[in-house]
């Protein structure tokens, strides 16, 4: 009788261990965490992830494109920041370790964070002029 093995793949929200080399210029490099952003079916099927980068290293403001990730959440070690404006399509073959996930409030920030990133939600600087252009 064979034996049926479980087939797993990423999920939206999870963090995993990404080697990101070799990069170009200002893109996040090495090994680090990565925050899993595409939606699950896609996950399942194809063979490209979309992630964000997670760094450690971090100023105490944060941008709007910037997610504070208290440790222990998502199996970090130290508090770092999931990074909405270092988003990557990226093969799953670069994932190397399951680390954790993020609860569903942190994820809700992640979305506006991206929403914020990508221009959908604008964003009005002091004046409360429009700057998104």
């Amino acid at each position: 009788m064979s034996e049926k093995r479980k087939v797993t793949y990423p999920r939206r929200g999870e963090v995993y261990l990404v080697n990101f080399d070799p990069t170009i210029g200002a893109e996040i490099k090495k090994t680090r965490p990565a925050l899993i952003l595409q939606n699950d079916i896609s996950n399942q099927y194809s063979p490209i992830t979309i992630v964000a980068a997670i760094t450690s290293k971090f100023e105490e403001s944060l941008y709007p494109t910037e997610i504070l990730i208290k440790s222990p959440e998502g199996g970090l070690e130290v508090d770092s920041v999931a990074l909405l404006n270092q988003i990557r399509s990226i093969d799953k073959q670069r994932l190397i370790k399951h680390l954790g996930n993020l609860n569903p409030e942190t994820m809700e920030k992640v979305d506006i964070a991206i929403q914020i990133s990508f221009g959908i939600l604008k964003l009005q600087d002091d004046l409360g002029e429009d700057n998104s252009n």
